[in-house]
């Protein structure tokens, strides 16, 4: 049987007809994409050269600010209070980070950032130009340093950087005098140049470091970098360096500080020192105070809400800031206006039976010396702080030519020291009562006037001038810090007296007070005596007093035992030594001391340091009736400063 089969032969002419047609197709479209991308190598190369040659320069080219270093801040002797160290920040780069909030995000858990952080950081980068890398982290510590870097692969356009950031070797014990730089806020942002805080994340808050502000920060430099794709640091291609600030030289002792800080160690108050003769203001001490290497770089919230929440209140500036009523350390300056005002002079004398009552009213103002004192003239009162005395003659003197005197010692007003945010201080009037209190003047409240209590308050600062006018014989001075500057801003410094006024008209009266303010301390009568006892080579002159903080009915003694410690009247004493040419003034404020010759010894440390060169021995700290918590050393209970209290019962108990 024959089988059949059927064979499709291979046309070789069409296949490669079909195989001519795909090449030449295929052909075509490589040509088309050729040209396609020559004319785009000939766009990017030659048309746009010069658009895409710049964006690849700024791509791989930064322009960075410098910060300038702060000026330093020295004692008069040259020791360095404010010094410059390195630390460590971190800083975002917004033009390599596309997403910034995402960057936030994933930098959240590895740095333990808070919202605090986040907003932070946002308020600086709405003001900071494109270029500049905005910080958010100041002083980073090792732990956060070392979580960077594990997982610094994956933060490109986050860096660590190294500057210099401000440093407070002695702490707290400056603190209320140079203050402190902490972040630039949002308020701050719309008041500094942007272009001079380039690079800058640091400004003065308070004290010596906010009042000379521009003479500090110094002139921010820039530098051309070269940085790769993840925004690390090639090389730097040209530099123009910052200049440093001024540095500041003042007139405050490290030393003469240092005892005033430890003479209030576990007490509340105030001590100022000052130069009779330029004004430089030789000591300032604030207790309790605060460390200001805290706020460096920002505070953490927790910290800050303690020292402004406590009790004792350490970031209150008491030498500034705190007005109190300066009791009998006033009656020197009122004595000097009795003679001026001519209602007394040296030789007038009372019969001083322990209380003082205004003709036709049987109220007692009371002296602090039940039995009184006897027979009283000028030197007398002064010495023994005889308040009948001065309640006789301050009624005879009256409150407004009281307030017109009273002024040139520089009550009721700033000093004008290079500091911010003094206050003023309560200097009474008629015409002040009226505008202040809408009420008239009676004659009565010029007996708590006349021994530095009612409406009269001041501050220790104040105090402090008035003392060293006395010492110089009525030369009024401007309180200030700074004795001198070097460095690239020329501006000038006070180191003299503003004016002379001679207040009296004879210099005799201004040497008879020192005499009495001598035998404050010197005398067997003074008030003072023990303060001035076993001085060797010099003799001080001082006044002591005693500023009543809660009133008592008329017909009761003050019983301390029976009064909260809160309530315990302030201790005062003003000083100053040599009594022949002096060269130093004090003013002493323990809140809550007692009284004034409890407050006196304070002053012999700072005098046997100033005149002697002696240093005290050290200084054992009040216990506190209350533990405060541990952010500060352990405090005193004391009582809130008076600002403007009601007129109480005149009461003095030195």
């Amino acid at each position: 049987m024959r089988r059949s089969s059927s064979i499709t032969l291979k046309d070789n002419q069409q296949e490669a007809a079909l195989f001519r047609r795909r090449a030449a197709v295929a052909a075509v479209f490589v040509l088309v994409m050729f040209g396609v991308l020559g004319s785009r190598y000939y766009f990017l190369q030659v048309t746009e050269h010069e658009t895409y040659a710049v964006l690849s320069e700024n791509n791989r080219v930064h322009l960075e600010a410098i910060s300038p270093p702060r000026g330093f801040i020295y004692d008069r002797k040259g020791r360095l209070l404010a010094d410059n160290q390195p630390t460590f920040s971190l800083t975002i780069n917004r033009q390599q980070i596309t997403d910034i909030d995402a960057m936030l995000a994933k930098l959240r858990p590895i740095l333990e950032l808070d919202d605090d952080d986040i907003r932070r950081f946002k308020t600086r980068a709405r003001v900071a130009r494109k270029f500049e890398e905005v910080p958010l982290l100041l002083r980073l510590t090792d732990e956060q340093i070392a979580r960077y870097s594990e997982a610094k692969h994956e933060l490109t356009g986050v860096n660590i950087n190294v500057e210099l950031s401000r440093a407070y070797p002695y702490g707290d014990m400056f603190a209320h005098a140079l203050g402190y730089v902490s972040r630039i806020s949002e308020s701050d942002q719309k008041n500094i140049d942007p272009v001079r805080y380039a690079g800058t994340n640091l400004i003065g808050k308070i004290g010596i470091e906010k009042y000379y502000e521009n003479y500090l920060q110094g002139a921010v430099g820039y530098q051309h970098v070269e940085r790769n794709a993840h925004g690390r640091l090639i090389r730097v291609l040209k530099k123009t360096p910052p200049a440093r600030g001024n540095d500041l030289t003042l007139h405050l002792d490290f030393e003469l500080q240092k005892i005033a800080h430890q003479q209030l160690a576990g007490r509340r108050g105030a001590i100022v020192a000052i130069d009779p003769v330029t004004g430089g203001v030789l000591a300032f001490v604030s207790n309790p105070s605060f460390d200001p290497n805290a706020f460096v770089g920002g505070i953490p919230y927790k910290l800050y809400a303690e020292y402004r929440d406590h009790i004792d209140k350490p970031l209150y500036n008491r030498a500034l800031q705190g007005v109190y009523p300066p009791g009998s350390t006033i009656k020197p300056m009122s004595a000097l206006g009795f003679i001026h005002t001519g209602v007394a002079d040296w030789n007038s004398s009372i019969s001083d039976p322990g209380f003082f009552s205004l003709p036709g009213d049987t109220h007692r103002f009371r002296d602090w010396k039940k039995e009184g004192h006897g027979i009283v003239n000028m030197h007398k009162a002064v010495v023994e702080s005889c308040d009948t005395f001065f309640y006789t003659y301050s009624d005879k003197m009256g409150v407004d030519r009281f307030h017109d005197w009273m002024k040139h010692f520089g009550f009721g007003e700033k000093t004008g020291i290079d500091l911010i945010d003094e206050k003023r201080g309560s200097l009474p009037s008629v015409a002040w009562k009226r505008e202040r209190l809408k009420a008239p003047w009676y004659r009565g409240e010029m007996m708590s006037v006349g021994i530095g209590q009612g409406y009269f308050t001041s501050t220790p600062l104040q105090l402090a001038m008035a003392t060293a006018i006395i010492a110089n014989g009525g030369k009024h001075i401007r309180p200030h810090l700074l004795k001198s500057a070097e460095g690239t801003s020329d501006f000038d410094t006070i180191n003299q007296p503003d004016y002379t006024v001679p207040y009296n008209g004879n210099p005799e009266d201004w040497e008879r007070m020192r005499q009495a303010m001598r035998d404050v301390t010197h005398a067997p009568n003074g008030t003072a005596r023990a303060t001035g006892a076993g001085a060797v080579g010099y003799e001080m002159a001082g006044k002591t007093g005693t500023a009543q903080v809660k009133s008592i009915k008329q017909g009761e003694r003050y019983d301390e035992s029976k009064i909260d410690p809160r309530h315990w009247d302030h201790g005062w004493f003003i000083g100053f030594a040599p009594v022949e040419n002096p060269k130093i003034a004090v003013a002493i404020l323990v809140e809550n001391g007692r009284g004034g010759s409890k407050v006196a010894p304070i002053a012999r440390a700072l005098f046997d340091y100033e005149i002697r060169g002696t240093l005290p021995a050290p200084v054992s700290a009040a216990a506190p009736v209350t533990a405060p918590p541990p952010v500060v050393a352990p405090l005193p209970v004391a009582a809130t400063p008076v600002a403007t209290p009601p007129p109480a019962p005149a009461r003095s108990t030195e």
